[in-house]
C-alpha cells in the first residue's frame, strides 16, 4: 500500500498528518492510525483500491458545482460566487425582514450590493441559497456593560452542587435562581454555571454533564416544577407517589447518589405529567406552543428518549448503533408508528423539556431582573455521546464512529479520550451548518453569555476511534472561518457574550483570530507562570481574557496549596513514587512563587489568619486587580473548600460531579470566607477600573 498516496487521502479528508506537540516538537500519524481515522469519517482506505476510490468520491466532491445551501460572509465584504456563476448575472436578494432587492454580481462575479447582519435568501440563475451575513465580532463585554475598558466580575457555580430545602438531593434551577437573586444584590454581574445537556433519561449512572445525550435539549433532572406547576401540585404529587421519606433522604447525603436521586426526580416528574394530563390545566396551551415551536428537533429527541426506555425495559440494547436498522432512521415509518403507538410516552419526554426550559428561563430572568448586567453563563460541552439524542438525529452531521480527546499534553501526558463524538465538518457542509445554528441558538436561548468548552474544537479536533488510545488520533480540521461567522451573528442576535476555553494545545494564531472577534479566552491563576514558580505580575495579564482562579478540573485553592489533587493520585495509584515526589517538589516552588507575586500587594499577608485562608484572599484580590474584562471566581474558592468537583483521567475512586455545598444556595454568599472574598474582589474590580480608565 502506497503510504503516500494515504497521507493524500487523508490530508484531502481534513486530516493533519503532520503535527506539533504541546513540547514543540513535531509529530506524524501513523498509517495504521490514518486508515482507521479515515474509516470513522466515510472514507475506506485498507487497500490501495479503496484509497483510490475514497479519493475519486472526495475529488468528484469538490468538483461539484453544485451549490452549498449556505454560505457566510463578514459584514461589509463582498460575496464571491465565481465558482458558480458567471459575472453580471442577475440576482433576487430576499432578506430577512420581507424586503426583497435586484441586484447583479459584479464583473469578478462577486455579490456586493450591502447586505445586513441576518440569514437572507438569494437566488441566481434559479439557485437558491441562504447567506449568512455576520457582524465583525461577537457581543462583547464592552456591549454589555457599555464600557470601552470593562472590568466586571462573577461567580461560576456546579449547579448539582447547590442545596435548597426539598431540592431531592442534588441542585436544581430553583436553588440557581435562589443563588442568582442573592448574587445580584451583591453586585455580581454574570453566574457562569456547569452544562445542563440533555443526559440519558433510562441510564441514571451516566451524568457527568461533558458527556451529554444532546446539547440541544436540557437535562429534565434540573427542572424546578414547583416555579412552573406551583408548590401545591409538587407536594400532591410528591403525597401520591410515597416520596417524602426518600426525598429526605437523598437531601441529607453528603454526596450525591444519582441512580437513587434520578429515579426519585423521575418518579416525581411521571405523577406530575400524569396529574397534568388529567382535566383542564391552564398550562397546556403553554406546553402545546412550545412543544409546536421545538418543531422536529424536539419531538426526535422525545422519541428517541422513549426509544431508549423500551430498550431499557426490555433489557436490550440502549445504544442506537445496535439497534434494528428500521429504528437508524428517524424519519422512517417504523419510528412514525413506534411514535403513534407510545404517543404519551413522547409527550411526556416533552413535558419534561417543557418544564426545565420553562425553569431556567426564570432563573435567567431572575438573574437580570436583579441587576447583573450579564446574568447566567451557560456551558457547552465540545461533543456528545455517539449513542445519544443528538448523534441519532444528526447522523450525516456528527462523527459516531470516532471519539473526542486531546494528545499526550502539558495537561494530561497520557493524552485524554472524553467519549464523545463531534461534529462531522463535510456533513455540516452538505446541511448548510444547521446542526451548528441549532445548537448555539438552543444554548443562548436562557443565557447571557456562552462558554465554549476547548474552542480549539472551532479549528481542529483530536479524533479517536472508537477503542484506540488517546495517543493514536488525529487532528480534524474544521472551517474556522464559516463557525467563526455564525458564532459571531447569534451571539448579538441573543446580545450575549462568548467566553472560549483555550487551555492545553492551543494552535498558532487561534487566540488572535478569537480575540478579534471579542471571544474572551481564559487565564488560570495557577498556570500564568513563565515556568515553574514563576508567576506573571498582574500587569501582565491580557485584557481579552476572562481570569478565574482554577477550573472545574483543576484543585481549588486550598486543595492546590496542600497538594491534595497529589494525594488523590496517589491513593488512586495514579502515580508512582518518583513521579509523586518530583510533584510534590515542584509544587513547593509554586507555592514559594505564587506567595512572592501575591506578596508585592503590601494589603496581601498582614494579619495572623490560617496560611491558606490568607493565599485565597490575596489570590482573589490579585486576579480582581488583573485588566481581564470578566473576573469568575468559583464558588469552592469563595468557600475555601478543598476538594475539586473533577479528577481527570478517574472513572471510579473520586466522587467525579458528585459533591454538594453543605449551606443552602440562599446562604452561601453569607458565609463569612465567602463574604469577606466578595467585598475584596468588588474592591480590587473597581480599582483596577479606575487604574484603566
Amino acid at each position: 500500500m502506497s503510504d503516500e498516496r494515504l497521507e493524500y487521502l487523508a490530508r484531502h479528508a481534513g486530516l493533519s498528518v503532520d503535527w506539533i506537540d504541546a513540547n514543540g516538537q513535531p509529530q506524524r500519524v501513523r498509517p495504521q492510525v490514518l486508515r482507521q481515522v479515515l474509516a470513522g469519517l466515510g472514507h475506506p482506505a485498507d487497500s490501495l483500491d479503496e484509497i483510490e476510490k475514497s479519493l475519486r468520491s472526495l475529488e468528484e466532491v469538490g468538483k461539484s458545482v453544485s451549490l452549498p445551501p449556505l454560505l457566510t460572509v463578514d459584514l461589509g465584504r463582498q460575496l464571491k460566487l465565481g465558482r458558480w456563476f458567471a459575472a453580471h448575472s442577475h440576482c433576487q436578494v430576499l432578506l430577512e425582514d420581507g424586503s426583497q432587492h435586484e441586484t447583479q454580481l459584479d464583473e469578478h462575479a462577486a455579490l456586493s450590493h450591502a447586505i445586513p447582519i441576518g440569514y437572507h435568501q438569494i437566488t441566481i440563475e434559479r439557485q437558491a441559497f441562504t447567506v449568512a451575513v455576520a457582524p465583525a465580532r461577537c457581543y462583547s463585554m464592552a456591549d454589555a456593560l457599555d464600557s470601552e475598558a470593562p472590568r466586571a466580575w462573577g461567580l461560576s457555580a456546579q449547579l448539582y452542587s447547590l442545596r435548597r430545602e426539598g431540592d431531592g438531593g442534588f441542585g436544581d434551577t430553583q436553588a440557581l435562581e435562589l443563588l442568582a437573586r442573592s448574587a445580584a444584590e451583591r453586585g455580581v454581574d454574570a453566574l457562569a454555571i456547569s452544562p445542563m445537556h440533555a443526559m440519558f433519561s433510562s441510564d441514571a449512572h451516566r451524568y457527568s454533564p461533558y458527556s451529554p445525550s444532546s446539547r440541544l435539549f436540557f437535562n429534565s433532572l434540573y427542572a424546578a416544577p414547583g416555579e412552573i406547576l406551583g408548590e401545591r401540585a409538587v407536594r400532591l404529587a410528591i403525597e401520591q407517589a410515597g416520596l417524602d421519606a426518600e426525598l429526605q433522604r437523598l437531601e441529607q447525603l453528603p454526596l450525591i447518589d444519582w441512580p437513587a436521586a434520578t429515579t426519585a426526580k423521575q418518579t416525581l416528574l411521571r405523577q406530575l405529567f400524569n396529574d397534568f394530563n388529567r382535566g383542564d390545566n391552564p398550562l397546556t396551551s403553554d406546553f402545546d406552543s412550545f412543544r409546536q415551536a421545538g418543531g422536529e428537533a424536539l419531538e426526535n429527541h422525545c422519541r428517541f428518549e422513549a426509544l431508549q426506555a423500551e430498550c431499557a425495559a426490555k433489557g436490550s440494547a440502549q445504544d442506537w448503533r445496535q439497534w434494528h436498522s428500521d429504528w437508524h432512521d428517524p424519519r422512517s415509518e417504523a419510528i412514525a408508528e413506534f411514535s403513534r403507538t407510545h404517543a404519551d410516552e413522547v409527550r411526556y419526554y416533552a413535558f419534561c423539556q417543557w418544564l426545565v426550559a420553562r425553569s431556567l428561563e426564570r432563573a435567567q430572568q431572575a438573574a437580570r431582573a436583579g441587576g447583573m448586567r450579564i446574568g447566567l453563563i451557560a456551558d457547552l460541552a465540545v461533543g456528545a455521546d455517539g449513542a445519544g439524542s443528538q448523534a441519532w438525529s444528526r447522523q450525516d452531521e456528527l462523527l459516531s464512529e470516532l471519539t473526542v480527546g486531546a494528545p499526550p499534553d502539558i495537561l494530561n501526558r497520557a493524552g485524554q479520550s472524553w467519549g464523545i463524538s463531534a461534529f462531522a465538518p463535510e456533513g455540516l457542509q452538505r446541511h448548510g451548518y444547521r446542526a451548528f445554528i441549532e445548537m448555539l441558538r438552543a444554548n443562548f436561548a436562557h443565557a447571557g453569555g456562552l462558554r465554549i468548552d476547548h474552542v480549539m474544537g472551532l479549528q481542529r479536533l483530536w479524533v479517536i476511534p472508537r477503542g484506540n488510545s488517546p495517543r493514536d488520533g488525529a487532528y480534524l480540521n474544521y472551517p474556522l472561518d464559516d463557525l467563526l461567522r455564525l458564532l459571531a451573528l447569534e451571539s448579538v442576535r441573543h446580545q450575549a457574550i462568548v467566553l472560549g476555553e483555550d487551555l492545553g494545545t492551543v494552535p498558532d494564531g487561534l487566540r488572535e483570530k478569537l480575540a478579534a472577534r471579542a471571544i474572551l479566552g481564559i487565564r488560570v491563576l495557577l498556570f500564568e507562570q513563565y515556568h515553574t514558580g514563576y508567576f506573571k505580575p498582574i500587569l501582565q495579564w491580557p485584557d481579552n481574557a476572562l481570569a478565574t482562579s482554577t477550573t472545574h478540573d483543576l484543585s481549588t485553592l486550598n486543595g492546590w496549596w496542600r497538594s491534595r489533587d497529589i494525594d488523590w493520585y496517589r491513593d488512586l495509584k495514579l502515580i508512582d513514587a518518583p513521579g509523586e515526589q518530583h510533584w510534590r517538589e515542584t509544587r513547593q516552588h509554586e507555592r514559594q512563587g505564587l506567595r512572592n507575586v501575591l506578596a508585592q500587594d503590601s494589603h496581601n499577608f498582614k494579619d495572623n489568619a490560617e496560611e491558606t485562608d490568607q493565599v485565597i484572599d490575596a489570590s482573589i484580590r490579585f486576579l480582581g486587580h488583573t485588566r481581564a474584562p470578566l473576573v469568575l471566581i468559583p464558588l469552592e474558592d469563595l468557600l475555601g473548600i478543598e476538594e475539586q468537583p473533577n479528577l481527570p483521567g478517574t472513572t471510579a475512586g473520586h466522587p467525579n460531579w458528585c459533591r454538594r455545598f453543605a449551606l443552602p444556595s440562599v446562604d452561601l454568599l453569607d458565609d463569612e470566607d465567602a463574604a469577606r472574598r466578595l467585598e475584596l474582589l468588588a474592591q480590587a474590580r473597581d480599582q483596577a477600573g479606575e487604574r484603566d480608565r
